[in-house]
């Protein structure tokens, strides 16, 4: 992009302000409006425990996760 001078930087300004631009789509087929209900929000410690996991075992956080949650709801016969 080329360099632009002091009163071109004002223009392009001007201009933006007073005519944004219009946004695409409605707002609720966004990444965080399709998986509003499955972000979870984890404290330090649970997020560290699950850093260290994911390095030892070399799976995702959302592995180690899962397979936490499945030990709970589903324990071993």
């Amino acid at each position: 992009m080329p360099d632009l001078t002091e009163e071109e930087y004002d223009a392009l300004d001007e201009l933006w302000t007073n005519n944004p631009p219009a946004v695409s789509g409605s707002g609720k087929d966004g990444f965080f409006m399709k998986h509003r209900g499955e972000i979870v929000l984890l404290d330090h410690v649970s997020a560290a425990y699950l850093r260290a996991q994911s390095d030892a075992t070399h799976k995702t956080p959302s592995e180690i996760s899962g397979e936490m949650v499945r030990e709970k709801i589903m324990p071993p016969v």
